[in-house]
């Protein structure tokens, strides 16, 4: 995957998520219907241990400079990947997150929608950073995302407060990266 020439990096993403289709996978913008079903996969004991209660207006509710895909397998919700940008020029990359319904964990689905919202952050966004932060003991996720491409990078200490504990837990920040594109050099003054 590389980066196309010419992409303005500084420009946000346009309004309105794309239709990505992949492997057996398909990355849709949120629809008025989805919000039941998210919010039930959402508080599904499998999902809450990582993500916590279901907040007021999921997924309805606007998070500026976040972009939501529902993740479809065989014309059903199967879960919602979610990616965020880091705009400015210096340190521009995305970041995502994404959670499974627990009917549909463990049988690779979760690596194909990462894979397909990678190729789209770095061919049609321009990214050639993108990086995810599992809680560290979220092994099956860690997996996941090494099968997707993402490579550990480091252990962020306490960074995360379990909802099921309230105890503070640390995260794996890892990240994906291609081949950046050469911007224009930067002279100080």
């Amino acid at each position: 995957m590389v980066p196309p020439q010419g992409l303005d990096l500084s420009e946000p993403a346009p309004p309105g998520a794309p239709r990505l289709e992949g492997e057996g996978v398909v990355l849709r913008p949120l629809e008025p219907g989805d919000g039941p079903v998210l919010r039930a996969m959402h508080a599904e004991p499998l999902v809450a241990r990582w993500w916590g209660a279901v907040p007021e207006g999921f997924p309805e509710h606007d998070e500026p400079g976040v972009t939501r895909f529902v993740i479809e397998s065989e014309g059903r919700a199967a879960g919602m990947v979610q990616y965020g940008e880091e705009a400015e020029p210096d340190y521009r990359h995305a970041w995502i997150d994404i959670f499974l319904g627990a009917g549909h964990q463990g049988g690779g689905l979760g690596t194909r929608a990462l894979r397909l919202l990678m190729r789209h952050l770095v061919e049609a966004r321009g990214h050639h950073r993108i990086t995810i932060d599992p809680a560290a003991e979220n092994h099956g996720a860690v997996r996941c995302y090494e099968k997707a491409g993402f490579r550990p990078v480091g252990t962020m200490r306490a960074s995360w407060r379990d909802p099921a504990t309230g105890l503070w837990r640390d995260t794996l920040f890892m990240e994906y990266v291609v081949a950046p594109r050469e911007g224009p050099a930067r002279t100080a003054g």
